[in-house]
């Protein structure tokens, strides 16, 4: 079996192992995200992750956790296939001879090409993920104008198209690259780094499950710590109205974000962004080096 066909079947093994263990809160995440400031004297609709989470199993029960999870699911072998596939091939580029160890480096260069591939895939599906999470802010503008709410990844493309074209699917493509290429080439970076530590040395192959755990968990962590403002400014962009657009762009969401909530309005959902980080990550690269090494 091929280098490429091994890594196409880890990276879905290990996309769909990240997706089951991190969507519920994911899910969260977007919701403290996308909630609209609240007026003068009023209070927000979510106090924290725990009110959102209480709020979500209340509202639409415990499967409302895993809103929004058939766009990702229905990608998730494509998305993590090229992930790990382009890194692979990006590490056979870098590597000075056949089997040589990359260094932290050449790990970092190659995660940052693997982002920059994984963006064109990720940003529509994200987009669909996105707007199904915060179904609830979309229900409340869709009831003012009239407009019917859709009700999957399908009926909300077709809104998508609809509204604004095939193009409209890629909204919020430059903050997608902007989490995704230094992202990925920190998280690479992270996870070679913690293994060769842990290792004593560039040679990873003899690691126990364990250390691959820890390094995947750190992988993670050190993943949204660096890029979640990128991650937010994404997510307002891609759940905002096409015909009535809060934002023009990125810098202006930004902008107005800072300007309603402070720099802590950049962090909104942190908490459960990090605490699905480590766990999901770490699901990911073990299922991966599982898969990978079983396949020869």
């Amino acid at each position: 079996m091929g280098d490429v066909v091994k890594d196409l079947t880890a990276g879905t093994v290990g996309g769909a192992a990240n997706l089951f263990v991190g969507h519920p809160f994911d899910t969260i995440k977007v919701k403290l995200q996308s909630q609209p400031t609240p007026a003068p004297g009023q209070l927000p609709k979510y106090a924290g992750a725990i009110d959102a989470v209480k709020q979500t199993i209340a509202a639409e029960g415990p499967r409302g956790l895993y809103k929004g999870m058939g766009a990702p699911l229905a990608t998730v072998a494509a998305f993590n296939a090229l992930l790990f596939t382009v890194r692979g091939q990006m590490e056979a580029v870098l590597r000075s001879e056949p089997g040589a160890p990359l260094t932290v480096g050449q790990q970092v260069v190659a995660g940052a090409g693997a982002g920059v591939a994984v963006s064109f895939l990720a940003c529509p599906t994200e987009l669909i993920k996105c707007r199904l999470q915060a179904q609830s802010f979309l229900a409340e503008a869709a009831a003012a104008s009239g407009v019917a709410v859709p009700k999957g990844p399908i009926d909300v493309a077709k809104h998508v198209v609809r509204d604004d074209g095939a193009r409209g699917l890629f909204k919020g493509l430059v903050p997608t690259l902007g989490r995704e290429v230094p992202g990925n080439a920190v998280m690479f970076g992270v996870y070679e780094a913690t293994k060769q530590y842990l290792a004593g040395g560039p040679d990873t192959s003899n690691l126990g499950r364990g250390s691959q755990i820890l390094a995947g968990g750190l992988a993670g962590a050190a993943l949204w710590l660096s890029v979640y403002p990128t991650d937010v400014v994404k997510s307002v962009i891609q759940v905002d109205d096409y015909k009535n657009p809060r934002y023009s762009g990125s810098l202006d969401a930004l902008r107005k974000i800072v300007a309603a909530d402070g720099v802590k309005g950049l962090y909104k959902g942190f908490g459960p962004a990090m605490a699905r980080s480590v766990p999901a990550n770490a699901a990911t690269f073990v299922a991966y080096e599982i898969t990978r090494s079983a396949l020869g």
